[in-house]
């Protein structure tokens, strides 16, 4: 193998004369883009250059549809690269230094090992060992996308992206589970936490935020079952989402309006419909000089304002101790004497701290919750406070809510696969025992066109709302008015 045939005194001078050569020919081939006609590599290159050059257009398209032969030539170089080298020590330098490293020994164990490969071949082999060393392997090219939504692995055979909606299947396929598990780990790793067999769920996050969430085996029968939620490099703002289609401007303008006048919002949708990238776009109304502290599971949220203070909770240590829940976050976030606070995710007791923390003066504070219309997350929210083994009456539960919330977004995913803000409802108040609630703002479908697109409209329900004279207070009362076409 590559160690024997490296590791003895006759056998160094061999390679160390054999590889600068062909090393050279492959750079002159890749940085001139046209072979030099030297009689002993062009039959080489040329001959087997049709079933790449076939294969290539499919790994732009799809990011990773090597054929057998390509797959197998890939296993054995970056096997005799482990052999040759410590990885761990490698992965230290900075990426161009790795990759320089990388591109030279790929060069001399080719040329040992007498592989037949294109100057294409031989620079997707580098950077695919490159990623495998530095970045998460197979999954690099998607990440890189701007386009995908979630990416989804089903074990090292099969892996699904999102596109505009829609779920597509790729070939990019892992070595084995082994590779898998080991991109799993790193990803997990770089943000404090584990997953193994005695842990084997954990969620974590990407550099740049992405949400990861990671079941390893023996809960996943076929392998870890790895699941990215990928957001967009540029943050998508209000306007943005008015170029979508997702509200009008009409409607964007309501919620400037509810953003500035520093009302209690909660971001209620269905899984998928886009509920974390509004919050982040109503974020953009906080003033400046705010101070606002966010309580996340993972630190998803992006605020661009200066004064911004980001907790995350954290999992149980091997001992099963050392927890710090999202309760905690909330409550302890009462004592950093906070202006706005904004909670990632409701799902839990914390739901009655965020409402006592809105009830005493933390007026702008906001979050989202799991609901697919405004009265089931009105709902939603009493149950949680009832789950948390808070022993009041229903009817103190509901006043509590009434009095602390003010509006209900709701953000849906529709069957074409497009994202709306199908409702803007103020919570009212209280009527007997029930929270009463009025839409401001909703969406009607009409219909659908020859595509299979939903066609509908946006527009306001032309009711006064109880905010009036807060709006007055702030000085936006005359877009309050143009917003709803009073």
């Amino acid at each position: 193998m590559f160690g024997k045939r490296t590791g003895g005194p006759e056998t160094k001078p061999a390679p160390a004369a054999a590889p600068k050569p062909a090393l050279e020919e492959v750079k002159t081939e890749v940085e001139e883009a046209a072979p030099e006609p030297k009689p002993a590599p062009k039959p080489k290159v040329v001959e087997p250059a049709p079933e790449p050059e076939a294969a290539l257009p499919d790994h732009s398209n799809l990011f990773g549809g090597e054929g057998d032969r390509y797959n197998e030539t890939k296993q054995s170089v970056f096997s005799s690269l482990v052999e040759a080298v410590d990885l761990t020590e490698l992965s230290k330098l900075q990426s161009s230094q790795v990759r320089e490293e990388i591109t030279d020994i790929v060069g001399e164990i080719i040329a040992m090992k007498s592989m037949v490969l294109s100057g294409a071949e031989q620079q997707k082999l580098i950077t695919d060992i490159c990623n495998d060393v530095l970045g998460l392997g197979p999954l690099e090219p998607l990440i890189e996308r701007d386009d995908i939504a979630d990416i989804m692995v089903n074990g090292a055979e099969k892996t699904y992206i999102e596109v505009d909606g829609r779920i597509e299947l790729t070939d990019i396929r892992f070595r084995d589970n082994a590779q898998l598990m080991n991109i799993c780990q790193r990803i997990v790793s770089a943000v404090g936490r584990r997953v193994d067999e005695s842990s084997p769920i954990c969620d974590a996050r990407l550099l740049d935020g992405s949400r990861v969430n990671v079941i390893a085996p023996p809960l996943a029968i076929d392998g870890a079952a790895l699941t990215i939620r990928k957001f967009k490099k540029d943050k998508l703002t209000i306007s943005n989402l008015v170029d979508f289609g997702s509200i009008t401007p009409l409607g964007a303008k309501l919620l400037g309006v509810v953003g500035a006048c520093r009302l209690n919002i909660l971001v209620s949708g269905g899984t998928g419909s886009g509920k974390t990238t509004l919050l982040n776009a109503l974020t953009a109304y906080i003033e400046p000089g705010e101070r606002t502290i966010t309580c996340e599971d993972s630190a998803e949220l992006q605020l661009q304002q200066p004064h911004v203070v980001r907790l995350e909770t954290r999992p149980p240590n091997l001992e099963g101790a050392g927890e710090i829940t999202m309760r905690d976050l909330v409550k302890n976030c009462l004592r950093m004497r906070p202006e706005r606070i904004i909670v990632g995710e409701v799902r839990g007791p914390e739901a009655f701290d965020l409402l006592q923390a809105m009830n005493t003066g933390h007026d702008g504070s906001m979050g989202t919750i799991h609901a697919n219309n405004p009265r089931e997350a009105v709902s939603r929210v009493e149950n949680m406070i009832a789950m948390g083994g808070f022993n009041l009456p229903a009817r103190t539960v509901r006043e509590q809510i009434s009095s602390a919330v003010h509006v209900i977004v709701q953000a849906a995913r529709l069957r074409d696969g497009s994202r709306k803000i199908t409702h803007v409802t103020e919570v009212v108040g209280m009527e007997g025992e029930v929270v009463t609630l009025q839409d401001l703002y909703t969406y009607e479908i009409l219909g659908e066109d020859e595509n299979g697109k939903l066609i509908g409209e946006h527009k306001p329900t032309g009711l006064r709302p109880t905010f009036w004279d807060r709006a007055k207070y702030f000085g936006r009362e005359q877009d309050l008015v143009e917003a709803l076409g009073m």
